[in-house]
């Protein structure tokens, strides 16, 4: 079964956590492409465009977009990264 990412907004607003059903094996941080190319997971996000930062930890993740970049793609990112990577 595909693992779920569902999003919930955070206080701020360039900030999503989106809650696993897995725990991840560990954290990560990721700010750049080059960063995040050293965890599948956050390199697929990052791959989405709009990326400044993943932030992975227990059972959620946290992305922070670029000043006005849209949500939508983002968000299938993660979930599509999240079905292929955890």
């Amino acid at each position: 079964m595909p693992t779920a990412a569902a999003p919930s907004p955070t206080p701020n607003p360039d900030a999503m956590k989106y809650t696993l059903d897995v725990t991840l094996p560990g954290s990560f941080n990721a700010t750049s492409p080059e960063a995040a190319a050293e965890h599948p997971f956050a390199a697929a996000v990052m791959a989405a465009g709009g990326v400044a930062a993943v932030f992975g930890g227990n059972d959620f993740v946290t992305v922070t977009r670029q000043p006005g970049a849209d949500w939508g793609p983002i968000t299938e990112a993660v979930q599509a990264a999240a079905a292929e990577h955890l």
